[in-house]
């Protein structure tokens, strides 16, 4: 079902002032304008008709965008369905590293450095655990997916991770975490190491830091938490779905766009996650939504260790054979959420062909009356 309002709409009724914005960046205008654009008659695309029934369709081109609400769907379902060839037959863990909110404006800034160390320091920390025999004493791997907003469209910079319960000796034989499944390693441990390596690490990045919000944040107690392992595969693929390609607000959220202000819903999680409601001025409901868009070429899903593209064509199939079962796989296969473009609206025959390409100028008067059976070359 098609959603009544969309991020494009507001972007459309304010986007003067968007141009005009001091805290929107050249970067993020630019994105901001090709969501604006996505599936209009500014981006072209092509004309359509149906050699059975005559009936034509004008489709417009999307802009391709990761921050686009209605870009998402079909990536998200493609890097699913290669993660389920992907996943190994042991338990998985679900851990969040957060950033403490002192670190917001220096991430408003200097997003790349911030980011950058909240994926290596995470990574630092899970290895370092891995690596020690109380806890593992094997190497391990993860998934990092980064999300940077609450449900407020605030920002909130925090890693999303799914790690394997175990790992791969020195000798090259998979081990099994101590925990049998109920936990990977000490939340409050790790927490302490995270906060020690990520100071240490932005303090390189970023050499003129204030020194007294550091001293401050050795101070405070950093958050990581860990979810009890997944109890299928079918699990990790859901929550895969839910987090990978993840924008900070989706269309279907939007409730109202009236009297320039934006309407949309959101979960207060101090609540029990109870369904709230708030109202934000159309101009700083954008703004808040520009927070969110990544410097450029910033990669935010990321793999580690045993999982990582260089490893992981050796290391599953021998993690498997070694547990002596076959690569886990779904009893059914995932449905893809597919578009067929040559089935026609009308008839539903796949008869559908593209008869004229529509520059980016906008679209051409139809040539070809609805209904009437096209001439095709």
């Amino acid at each position: 079902m098609r959603p009544h309002y969309e991020v494009a709409g507001v972007l459309r009724a304010h986007w003067p002032e968007v141009e005009r914005h001091p805290q929107i960046n050249s970067w993020q205008l630019r994105t901001l304008g090709a969501l604006m654009r996505c599936r209009t008659e500014a981006l072209g695309g092509h004309l359509d008709a149906c050699t059975s029934c005559g009936t034509t369709r004008i489709s417009y081109n999307s802009c391709r965008n990761r921050h686009c609400p209605k870009c998402q769907g079909k990536n998200r379902e493609d890097w699913i369905q290669k993660r389920e060839a992907e996943l190994l037959p042991v338990p998985y863990f679900h851990v969040v590293f957060t950033l403490p909110s002192e670190l917001n404006e220096l991430a408003l800034h200097q997003p790349r450095e911030v980011y950058s160390c909240l994926f290596e320091t995470a990574w630092e920390t899970l290895q370092a655990f891995g690596h020690d025999p109380k806890h593992l004493g094997a190497k391990t791997g993860m998934i990092a997916i980064l999300h940077t907003w609450g449900q407020q469209l605030n920002l909130h910079p925090h890693l999303h991770c799914i790690v394997p319960g175990g790992g791969l000796t020195k000798n090259g034989k998979w081990k099994t975490a101590r925990s049998k499944g109920k936990y990977l390693f000490p939340v409050t441990a790790m927490s302490r190491l995270f906060r020690g390596k990520y100071l240490e690490r932005i303090r390189e990045k970023v050499p003129g830091i204030d020194k007294k919000m550091i001293n401050a944040l050795y101070k405070k107690d950093w958050v990581v938490y860990a979810k009890r392992a997944f109890g299928h595969p079918k699990a990790v693929l859901e929550y895969l779905g839910r987090y990978t390609h993840k924008v900070a607000i989706s269309n279907h959220r939007i409730k109202a766009v009236e009297n320039g202000q934006v309407s949309f819903g959101f979960k207060d999680y101090r609540k029990a996650g109870k369904k709230l409601e708030m109202a934000l001025e159309g101009i700083e409901f954008i703004r808040r939504f520009s927070m969110h868009v990544l410097p450029k070429g910033f990669v935010r899903i990321r793999h580690y260790g045993i999982l990582s593209s260089t490893s992981k064509k050796v290391t599953i199939p021998e993690i498997t054979l070694q547990l002596k079962q076959s690569p886990q796989r779904l009893k059914e296969p995932r449905k893809l959420e597919s578009y067929n473009p040559k089935v026609c609206p009308c008839c539903k025959t796949e008869t559908m062909v593209t008869v004229e390409i529509i520059p980016k100028r906008g679209p051409p008067p139809l040539k070809i009356k609805l209904h009437e059976k096209p001439t095709l070359n």
